[in-house]
């Protein structure tokens, strides 16, 4: 086979890989091997293959499940919260069906890859790739190594958990309406205007890695979340926020000194502000130095 026909299913392979690991990088790195093991073989063995898609697809997912288990070893050594690699205003996804589309763009949304942070790594991959991408659970389990009805509770399981987290939508042009407005308010420092913007349950989570300064901990009450943003203001009179789509929803990115400094992800519920992300590892926001260098959809 031509390598153009195997290399069509690398948008969806890092698509997959991303969902379910929530890192640009490493699924970029399980693309590569899942292609570097599909070049491995003869020709004559990759002609055998009725659906390389589907191969490709179930050694990706595999090989997401043994990092998923060393994942958690690793996050728990991890400084501080660790928030899932934010992705920029471009499409993981090639040749999707229109009708998939909205699914497509809410498995990316932070609120959504945050919950999938508290699946089983087999929850997470019948989840991901029986609701999202529509494989049969028949598929799943020889990816899982589990019965058809094993992997069919373990999507129970997680469409539950996941049902049990989510908020009512809030349409995405009141969504970016909201966002403008925050970073109208922290740009002039408008504390009582931010205030109006935050539900009362509001909690914001930094994600610095231990390389750079951020809190801990998540902070929560929306006082707390106004006036550290009206502080930031003032520590930082150089910041230059701008309207990005941060996971296909509607976010804010800060620059200081030509470099990406922070990358804003919001959830809201009911016309106000209930979660903030605030991604600053420097490791993770690597595909926003890229993305910054040419315009956006959103750019104001």
């Amino acid at each position: 086979m031509p390598v153009d026909e195997a290399m069509k299913h690398r948008r969806q392979l890092v698509g997959v890989a991303y969902r379910l690991l929530g890192s640009i990088t490493e699924a970029e790195d399980v693309t590569q091997e899942a292609y570097a093991r599909w070049y491995a073989m003869s020709p004559q063995q990759r002609h055998a293959i009725g659906s390389p898609g589907a191969w490709l697809t179930t050694v990706a997912s595999r090989l997401c499940l043994d990092v998923l288990g060393s994942a958690r070893a690793r996050r728990e050594r991890y400084v501080g919260e660790w928030i899932p690699e934010p992705l920029p205003a471009y499409s993981l996804d090639h040749q999707t069906d229109p009708a998939d589309q909205v699914t497509l763009d809410e498995s990316i949304s932070m609120a959504f890859l945050v919950v999938l942070e508290h699946l089983t790594p087999a929850e997470r991959v019948a989840f991901i790739l029986h609701d999202v991408f529509r494989y049969p659970f028949t598929e799943v389990a020889s990816i899982v190594g589990r019965t058809p009805a094993a992997c069919r509770q373990l999507a129970t399981s997680a469409r539950r958990r996941i049902r049990a987290s989510r908020q009512a939508s809030t349409p995405i042009a009141q969504q970016r309406e909201i966002v403008a407005v925050f970073k109208s308010a922290w740009e002039a420092k408008d504390i009582p205007r931010l205030l109006t913007l935050l539900d009362p349950n509001a909690t914001i989570s930094a994600d610095g890695g231990g390389i750079v300064p951020a809190t801990l901990e998540p902070v929560e009450g929306l006082n707390q979340i106004a006036l550290s943003f009206a502080a930031l203001a003032d520590r930082a009179p150089d910041l230059v926020v701008r309207e990005r789509t941060v996971n296909g929803q509607p976010g804010l990115v800060a620059e200081q000194d030509g470099s990406v400094a922070v990358v804003l992800a919001f959830e809201i519920a009911g016309g106000r502000i209930l979660r903030i992300w605030a991604m600053r590892n420097p490791q993770k926001l690597r595909a926003w130095a890229d993305s910054e260098r040419g315009p956006t959809p959103n750019s104001r």
